[in-house]
C-alpha cells in the first residue's frame, strides 16, 4: 500500500475512545433528565399544583357563569387529572336551559366549559312578570326586569297552556329573521275564531292572524312588508286571504265612533 494511505492504529484508538466516551455521556444525560422529569411529574400530580386553578365558562347567554360553575361542582380542591368530564357535562345538562355542555382541559390546570343553551322562543307576561319559554316549550322561572325586544316576542293575554304550546310550536317552524321581527303576540279571541291573535311588529305594523297554520302564513310577511313603503303603516291580515289595511282608515273610523258616542 502507498505510504500516504496507511492509517496508524495508534492514531485511531484515541478517537474511538473519545467517541465512545461522548456517546456514554449523552446516554447518561438522557437518563438523568428522564429521571428528573419523572420525579417532577410525580410531584406535580400528587401535590396541589395539579389541582384546577381556573374555570372558564363560554357560550352562555342567559344562565349566569356563577350558577354554571356551582352546578358543575368544580373546585380548586379537585385534581385536574382526575376530572370526570362526562359526569360534569351530565350535571350541567340537567339545567333546563342548557342544551349541551362540553368540557375542555387546558394544560396545566385550566378547565373550559362550553355551553349551548336552548333558544328562548317567547316570554309569557303574567302579573307584570316575564316567564321565558324555550324551544322545547318549557316555561322557565321569571326573569329579572324586562327582556330585550330583540330576544324573543312577548305573549300577552295567554292563559291556556295548550294554546301557548301550540303557539310555541308554530314559532319554532319560523326562521329566526321573522321571529326576531315580532315584538308582541296578543291572544285576541273572536266569536268566529277563538284562536285569533294580533301581532305587533318591530317595524311598527300589526298582523292579524290565527294560531292554526300561523307559521305557514307568516312566511308571507316579509314579501308583503317589502312591497309597502316605510310610511305605509297599518294591519296586515293573514287569516284567509292576505291584504293590507292602512292605519289612516282605521283612525278615521275610530274618530267617527267617538263622535257617535
Amino acid at each position: 500500500m502507498e505510504k500516504g494511505k496507511v492509517i496508524s492504529l495508534e492514531d485511531r484508538v484515541p478517537k474511538l475512545k473519545e467517541q465512545r466516551k461522548q456517546k456514554i455521556n449523552r446516554r447518561l444525560i438522557f437518563y438523568i433528565s428522564l429521571f428528573f422529569i419523572l420525579i417532577l411529574c410525580i410531584i406535580y400530580t400528587q401535590s396541589s399544583l395539579s389541582n384546577i386553578a381556573h374555570v372558564r365558562v363560554m357560550g352562555n347567554r342567559h344562565v349566569p357563569e356563577k350558577e354554571l360553575i356551582s352546578l358543575s361542582k368544580l373546585s380548586t380542591k379537585e385534581s385536574y387529572w382526575k376530572l370526570d368530564k362526562e359526569e360534569v357535562e351530565h350535571r350541567l345538562e340537567r339545567h333546563p336551559e342548557v342544551k349541551e355542555a362540553i368540557l375542555e382541559t387546558k394544560f396545566p390546570n385550566t378547565v373550559e366549559i362550553h355551553i349551548r343553551e336552548y333558544k328562548r322562543i317567547a316570554y309569557v307576561v303574567k302579573k307584570g312578570k316575564y316567564l321565558p319559554i324555550n324551544e322545547k316549550g318549557k316555561v322557565l322561572k321569571a326573569v329579572e326586569g324586562k327582556p330585550l325586544s330583540s330576544d324573543a316576542p312577548l305573549l300577552i293575554n295567554w292563559d291556556k297552556p295548550d294554546e301557548i304550546q301550540e303557539m310555541i310550536e308554530e314559532l319554532n317552524h319560523l326562521p329566526k329573521s321573522i321571529v326576531s321581527a315580532i315584538s308582541e303576540i296578543h291572544h285576541t279571541p273572536e266569536e268566529g275564531d277563538p284562536l285569533h291573535i294580533s301581532l305587533y311588529m318591530n317595524d311598527g305594523r300589526e298582523v292579524s292572524a290565527t294560531i292554526r297554520n300561523f307559521s305557514k302564513k307568516m312566511m308571507a310577511y316579509p314579501g308583503i312588508a317589502n312591497q309597502l313603503g316605510p310610511d305605509q303603516q297599518g294591519v296586515i291580515h293573514l287569516e284567509v286571504g292576505y291584504y293590507f289595511e292602512a292605519y289612516e282608515g282605521v283612525k278615521k273610523g275610530d274618530e267617527k265612533n267617538e263622535e257617535e258616542r
